[in-house]
């Protein structure tokens, strides 16, 4: 008898998609450091499968941007979300308290087309100074199980309008909504589910340590400047007063 099949046949699966807004191609002065958030999420669609995989609850919402409040044209076009459809929603932090009661505590396994998903919610969650800990740690990439699936060349993924027409999945809704994507892949998971589709703990990446590169001291320049500001050449002994000087300065140790 497999026990670990009957476990995980027991699993709740929960897929959820997002779509994000980014900052737009502009040299205007921000308000805040949004470095640490490249994009911003502008919809989270979801839903519920037993272990049947049978659906059985929906979440969809629009949230209203506050960091890049202006829609980028590419996003607008893309997903067809404009000012006008997300100027009356609630932000993000709302959302997403709205978005957990909704995962709840049954520990569902995530499922996800692709792990940008997950790595964008973790970002958005950090961002705010919200616990990422209301994520459940477990998920499935369907993405990477369907382009086994198709045995697409290494290195590629297959897209998810692509695995739907392969699987000749019916569409009755567009592509690059959140709902409608999670949706999507949904019936994607339940054409290609086997007992290999074992769900993985995911581990955010970590930040990169920046090292400042060290910095060099163009001595040469230095005495040259000296010279110049008092209009003669400065004596070996005076030059190495200098170096000290600058070198003693570099410590700290004389500042007030």
């Amino acid at each position: 008898m497999n026990t670990s099949y009957i476990v995980r046949r027991k699993t709740k699966y929960e897929l959820y998609d997002l779509e994000f807004n980014q900052k737009l191609p502009t040299k205007e002065i921000e308000s805040q450091d949004t470095s640490s958030l490249p994009f911003e999420i502008l919809q989270i669609g979801a839903l519920k499968l037993t272990e049947k995989l049978q659906i059985t609850s929906t979440f969809n919402s629009l949230i209203k941007p506050t960091v890049y409040t202006t829609i980028h044209p590419y996003v607008e076009s893309l997903t067809k979300i404009n000012k006008d459809k997300v100027s009356s929603c609630k932000n993000f932090v709302s959302v997403y308290e709205d978005f957990s009661n909704f995962i709840g505590k049954d520990e569902p396994v995530l499922c996800v087309w692709g792990t940008v998903d997950i790595k964008e919610l973790h970002r958005n969650l950090k961002f705010y100074d919200l616990a990422t800990s209301s994520i459940p740690k477990y998920y499935i990439d369907i993405q990477k199980y369907a382009s086994k699936y198709f045995k697409v060349p290494k290195g590629t993924k297959i897209g998810l309008k692509n695995a739907i027409e392969l699987l000749n999945i019916s569409t009755n809704g567009e592509f690059h909504d959140a709902l409608n994507d999670a949706y999507y892949t949904s019936e994607v998971f339940k054409k290609i589910y086997d007992d290999t589709m074992i769900p993985t703990i995911y581990m955010p990446p970590r930040s990169k340590r920046i090292t400042q590169p060290k910095e060099e001291i163009d001595l040469v320049s230095l005495i040259n400047q000296f010279e110049k500001m008092y209009n003669r050449q400065m004596s070996p002994e005076e030059s190495d007063i200098i170096k000290l000087a600058y070198v003693m300065g570099k410590t700290n140790q004389f500042i007030k």
